[in-house]
């Protein structure tokens, strides 16, 4: 028979909840206070844990969010009651359909008042369950490491995403007893079964226009790594989702048909339409509609952690689920000859490299201003090296980077295209930072999306962040104005006024930076580029081509 096992007494709840938070070798808390919660906030004092206070709550999220995508350990938030808590909902959405593992700790009312009308009562739980992986109130006290460990393995395994636990006041205040879980980790997956390794193989040697289709998942390290194996030996075309950017290696540049998301026209599109077999790895339907890609007609087969979202337009053939490295690396292993070209094939991906060397040769001389937004994504290609992360909001200019943006590190880019969330690329940059603080973060929004987070500004001064923001101006917001007049001929509720952005970030404490003209772009970019911490520049832009996203846009059209 086991020993007893003596449970240890901790001075509050808020001490076991911490004591979790360190044994999960949590690094970073975002949040904000209030009294419901602030015994928590009090514990972090005497933690190695650094707390950072934030501006807004659903910033916290985003920030955590970028802790759990680029370490794949679950970034926390931690948030007062009532309107602490509502406030986060947007970022718990945002990191589940990213899948971004978050465990957000929310602060309750006493659970005596917790069916009486006081101040703050809340049911946050039955809020937060529709868009998180899993929610819970903690209810006795002994539960508590139960559900803070579990809101751990909810987040970071399989597909990531976010998880909440609403902690009473009571609980947390009042002495406890109760245990340490030690961690257990994310789940080791197998692969996926060799009969169907084996099925898959065949398929690829008897397809005579074989398309991989990258999605989220295909962006972590190891799993990019193993893709690199399979192209090296299979050298079929490749096309990935917004927020694959970066899984394809520079190696298969030359099959890599670049990015698909949101309209149908682009070369990945063409690829998909002609192949007779696609195979998705590490893709969500969230990512880039099925319908909107997949015609039928291919023989479909998923690879991913998990069983396929299905469809009308999404019935896999095969699944393969398990470990997508291990898999991967098994279906290479099996390839016997690389893939010979079919003229179809081959002319779009010819047609994609040229309009590539047309933008690196000729992007600059788009001179007029306000600037082109392939002017702005030419000057930005030149300073996000391996060594530089990226993070993008939401907007006109995100279809415009892109599409037209490349990046061969994993993760290297932070991109949206799930909830399509404004305000996303400055918190977003802050945890990016603090991840890793020795390299350089660049965030890009609008002006419409960078008001929406930008009081975090005072944050990236305090922390002394290595972050250049980048701001597209146009008084507007554009990607709805775009679709408005398509649909209408007219735009309702898109324009609003200026704002001087340099006085802004200056006011804050960043250096602030505009572009004047087409010349100062190059100079101005580089010049913001060089200060060590954080840094504003205002680029404004013409947006006048937009409508030409919609359409089958060549860039030969332009340049």
């Amino acid at each position: 028979m086991k020993a007893d096992k003596t449970e240890t007494r901790w001075n509050s709840g808020a001490d076991l909840v911490v004591a979790q938070l360190e044994a999960q070798g949590v690094e970073h808390v975002f949040g904000i206070p209030g009294a419901k919660i602030d015994k928590v906030f009090d514990s972090l004092v005497d933690s190695p844990i650094q707390l950072i206070p934030v501006r807004h709550e659903a910033n916290a999220a985003f920030m955590a969010a970028a802790v759990g995508r680029l370490t794949g350990r679950a970034g926390v938030a931690l948030v007062t009651s009532g309107p602490g808590c509502s406030n986060l909902v947007t970022g718990m959405a945002t990191a589940t359909s990213e899948g971004d593992p978050v465990v957000a700790l929310g602060g309750a009312v006493k659970r005596s008042d917790s069916n009486r009308q006081v101040h703050q009562s809340m049911d946050t739980v039955s809020m937060f369950r529709p868009v998180t992986k899993f929610a819970v109130e903690v209810n006795e006290s002994s539960a508590l490491a139960e559900c803070v460990s579990n809101a751990f393995r909810h987040a970071e395994n399989g597909r990531g995403g976010s998880a909440f636990v609403s902690l009473p006041q009571d609980i947390v205040d009042q002495p406890v007893a109760g245990n340490l879980l030690p961690p257990k980790g994310q789940i080791t997956l197998g692969a996926a079964p060799d009969d169907l390794v084996s099925a898959v193989s065949r398929e690829i040697a008897g397809a005579k226009n074989p398309v991989i289709l990258l999605g989220l998942m295909a962006s972590q390290p190891e799993n990019s790594a193993a893709i690199h194996e399979l192209l090296s030996k299979s050298r079929i075309p490749v096309t990935s989702t917004y927020q694959a950017a970066g899984a394809v290696r520079q190696a298969h540049f030359s099959r890599f048909a670049g990015r698909i998301g949101l309209f149908n026209n682009q070369a990945g599109d063409r690829l998909l339409q002609q192949a007779d077999l696609i195979i998705t790895i590490g893709y969500s339907p969230v990512e880039y509609e099925p319908a909107m890609w997949n015609r039928g007609s291919a023989t479909l087969v998923h690879i991913d952690v998990l069983p396929a979202e299905t469809d009308n337009c999404y019935l896999p053939d095969a699944e393969l689920v398990g470990d997508i490295a291990q898999t991967v690396r098994k279906i290479a292993a099996c390839v016997e000859a690389p893939l010979q070209l079919s003229d179809e094939a081959a002319a779009i991906l010819e047609d994609r490299q040229q309009q590539r060397q047309l933008l690196a040769l000729q992007g600059a001389r788009l001179d007029q201003f306000a600037l082109h937004p392939l002017r702005i994504v030419r000057a930005m290609q030149d300073i996000i090296n391996s060594d530089v992360s990226l993070t993008v909001d939401m907007g006109s200019f995100h279809i415009w980077i892109a599409r037209y943006l490349y990046s061969f590190r994993a993760r290297q880019i932070m991109i949206s295209n799930g909830q399509q969330t404004m305000g996303v690329a400055l918190p977003w940059a802050i945890g990016a930072w603090l991840v890793d603080p020795s390299r350089k973060v660049v965030s890009v929004s609008g002006d419409g999306g960078f008001l929406q987070s930008s009081m975090e500004l005072e944050t990236a001064v305090r922390l002394k962040a290595n972050i250049l923001h980048i701001i597209w101006v146009d008084n507007a917001y554009n990607m709805v104005a775009i679709q408005e007049e398509k649909k209408y001929q007219r735009v309702s509720g898109v324009n609003f006024g200026p704002v001087d952005f340099k006085a802004y970030a200056e006011a804050f404490g960043a250096a602030g930076f505009t572009v004047n003209s087409a010349a100062e772009l190059e100079p101005v970019l580089r010049k913001a580029m060089d200060v060590d911490g954080p840094a504003v520049l205002a680029l404004p832009v013409d947006y006048s081509d937009n409508p030409l996203l919609m359409s089958q846009l060549h860039l030969s059209q332009l340049l």
